[in-house]
């Protein structure tokens, strides 16, 4: 019993944790670019900047798993510097993530956390057609009307987009929801690459992580350069930054990392509920903070959001039992028949 104590306990902390993460990263990051005052950040440092800081975290990762220094530095030089076309292989997410995570302050400095947090979720039916496509994995049929669901949740969300009242700056829903959607395309095809990366060989997840951090830590410099090169020589790497803009970036660092290391200890209904209190975190904290007005549409595509991905997350029926199940009950009923029909015969010949 007290092992099962401990380990409800340790799931119900993965949980709070995850959920905590997703909303206040959303939120945070919608405060710094639109309520925040003083001088705006560049949203293309704090992503490479993020990756950085993701890379220090890899390596001492990696640090631990290897036990000793010598064994780190076999294993950096061997994946790292020997290991160019492994190199290459993994900058295709890093581009793709630094796109994303471009994507997501774009989208946040013209949606709010609620609307984006609901919308965001169109992840699951992206990630569910690359899982289909390169991973050639099947879905149910409960999980393609989840995904049907979920579209029709998020279409409600978008049909007339809650305003808030707090927030000053312009914004632009279309440019936000255009922002999303590639941020969800991205956000699919990177995650399940990565995964059909990782199970091609038995390679450490942190070497893995190590590799695309430092292709990711270069394309994101080369975003600092062509968006905003100009201004950051002028003004500074860091202009802008207050410690919102600080606790943005070590969120989407270690918010990243400690949800991919967590997540193999919970199952898919306890992220789909990690997702939908992550909703009605964001959407709360966007009444207080930013004057949300609920609507009947909101209030509605977000329910809607919310049970689909509670349905998809249902673990799949194991068909195979079911089918030797009802072949058991065939035979059985064969031999019932048979010996019904031998004793009716028996019974036939004494009369």
């Amino acid at each position: 019993m007290a092992g099962e104590n401990v380990s409800v306990v340790f799931k119900l902390y993965c949980l709070t944790v995850m959920t905590l993460v997703a909303a206040t990263y959303t939120v945070a990051l919608r405060y710094t670019r639109t309520v925040s005052t003083g001088d705006l950040y560049f949203s293309t440092t704090a992503v490479c900047l993020t990756e950085v800081i993701k890379l220090i975290l890899s390596l001492g990762m990696l640090a631990k798993e290897t036990g000793c220094p010598t064994r780190l530095k076999n294993a950096i030089v061997e994946h790292v510097f020997l290991s160019p076309k492994e190199l290459l292989k993994l900058s295709v997410p890093s581009v793709v993530y630094a796109v994303q995570n471009n994507m997501a302050f774009l989208a946040l400095s013209n949606l709010d956390a609620a609307v984006y947090q609901v919308t965001y979720q169109l992840k699951i039916p992206c990630t569910a057609l690359c899982t289909v496509l390169m991973l050639n994995r099947s879905l149910s049929r409960l999980q393609w009307f989840s995904v049907f669901m979920l579209c029709g949740g998020v279409t409600l969300v978008q049909w007339k987009p809650a305003e808030a009242t707090k927030v000053q700056i312009e914004q632009n829903p279309v440019v936000g929801f255009i922002a999303i959607a590639i941020a969800v395309l991205c956000s699919g095809f990177a995650g399940v690459y990565f995964e059909k990366v990782l199970k091609s060989s038995d390679t450490s997840l942190w070497v893995r992580n190590i590799q695309m951090y430092l292709s990711g830590i270069l394309v994101t410099l080369i975003g600092v350069y062509m968006t905003d090169g100009e201004k950051v020589l002028e003004k500074g790497f860091f202009f802008g930054y207050t410690p919102w803009v600080c606790f943005v970036v070590f969120l989407a660092s270690v918010g990243g990392l400690y949800t991919s290391v967590v997540v193999k200890y919970t199952d898919n209904i306890m992220k789909g509920f990690s997702a939908a209190a992550a909703i009605v975190l964001s959407t709360v904290a966007s009444v207080i903070l930013f004057g949300l007005q609920i609507t009947i549409t909101f209030a509605s595509g977000a329910s809607l959001v919310c049970v689909s991905i509670y349905l998809y997350g249902l673990p799949k029926q194991d068909t195979s039992k079911l089918s030797r199940q009802g072949t058991d009950n065939e035979y059985k009923q064969k031999l019932i028949t048979v010996a019904d029909s031998e004793s009716a015969q028996i019974t036939g010949k004494h009369t």
